[in-house]
């Protein structure tokens, strides 16, 4: 039976959306800008922000049974820099209650970290700053968390680096998950029938040669598997699941691992973000694919919805009129929730500015991934006009 129109609700935000408008966007958008995080680190000029955006996101359920919406966002300091804040709200729409310091930095010494990461070599990846936080829900009431970090020195040099926390007060880090050059590292819940952790990651086009493993691929139009017996890994790089730059794609140019991987009855849930090529710039557009439930690295086993889940229009992005807007026309999603009644809430940056929240539905989506069918390997369409 299909569906090409569903109701959605969160914590009192309601509506309907359909198979051509499949998210619909809260009224109340920006839900947190960086007007409200300079009242809070304002005092110290450096910690001053002009962005609050792609954040991660948990629901945190407390001894006294109640859940509170945690997001790990990330802020552009004046220097350039990108930090990552920690804001919690009751209902995950307004509300938020900030913290008064950073929630990660750019490590250091007096940092914790795991036995026998090499510390040096993180303080020297993290120091052109950290941003983009995944939170990955790995059981025991444990989260691993996936952000990239730059290098100071060394232009576009990136990695994706790991920490695990259970309270989202303390912090371990782990280091980088690959010597290879990344970005965008989601991590499923579960592990697969073999007890083998899996994870879904886009290697860089630089940088390709990795000591010891020679050529591993590497694309920006690719996004690969990956492999751990533990989620705090060691990790290694898998085969390609996902290849887009094709023909008029909304995912032509990049893609990439977005929101981490959500159980459904349809398959694993995976918000993944595309790029576009034009000559007005590059829009970034939000995608969504259903992995298999036992197989999930299966690429024949993949579908894949050709039509973009979510375009930036101009209400992604309310801002002051002397506000500074980072980059223009992007959606990017970072972190997702769902409730018992099939709705979605997708969280979002706008224009890598603002955060934003909007609802869609699990049914919804599903069909999408049935009606426009996208070839994983491929990116060709496997529907007709």
């Amino acid at each position: 039976m299909s569906c090409t129109q569903a109701h959605v609700e969160w914590h009192g935000f309601e509506g309907n959306v359909t198979i051509n408008e499949p998210v619909l966007r809260y009224p109340g958008n920006p839900i947190l800008t960086c007007h409200d995080v300079n009242k809070i680190w304002g005092d110290d000029a450096r910690l001053y922000t002009c962005t609050v955006h792609n954040a991660g996101m948990a629901g945190l359920t407390g001894a006294d049974g109640n859940t509170q919406i945690i997001m790990l966002f990330r802020s552009h300091i004046a220097d350039g820099r990108s930090v990552i804040g920690k804001a919690v709200s009751d209902n995950g729409l307004n509300g938020w209650k900030i913290d008064r310091k950073p929630f990660l930095l750019p490590a250091t010494e007096n940092d914790i970290f795991a036995q026998g990461v090499d510390i040096a070599t993180v303080i020297e990846s993290e120091a052109g700053g950290v941003e983009d936080m995944r939170v990955n829900p790995v059981g025991n009431g444990l989260y691993v968390l996936t952000y990239s970090a730059y290098h100071e020195q060394i232009t576009d040099r990136v990695k994706v680096m790991m920490a695990i926390t259970k309270d989202f007060k303390t912090v371990v880090r782990y280091g980088s998950i690959s010597e290879q050059d990344m970005r965008n590292v989601v991590i499923f819940p579960e592990p697969d029938k073999n007890k083998t952790w899996l994870a879904l990651l886009r290697p860089n086009d630089k940088n390709k040669e990795v000591s010891g493993s020679g050529h591993i691929g590497g694309s920006f139009e690719e996004i690969c598997t990956g492999f751990a017996p533990d989620p705090a890994g060691p990790w290694k790089i898998g085969h390609v699941i996902m290849r887009s730059g094709h023909g008029p794609s909304a995912f032509q140019a990049k893609i990439g691992p977005g929101a981490p991987p959500i159980k459904t009855r349809y398959g694993w849930l995976n918000i993944f973000h595309g790029v576009r090529s034009t000559m007005a710039g590059n829009p970034y557009t939000l995608g969504v694919a259903f992995h298999n439930l036992e197989d999930p690295t299966n690429p024949s086993k993949l579908r894949i919805s050709a039509k973009p889940l979510l375009m930036p229009g101009v209400s992604d992005c309310l801002v002051r009129g002397n506000d500074y807007v980072h980059v223009p026309n992007v959606v990017f999603s970072c972190g997702a929730l769902t409730n018992k009644d099939d709705t979605v809430a997708i969280y979002y940056g706008g224009n890598d500015t603002v955060m934003n929240v909007g609802l869609s539905n699990i049914q919804i989506l599903n069909e999408m991934c049935n009606i426009f069918g996208l070839d994983p390997l491929t990116g060709k369409h496997r529907y007709s006009l």
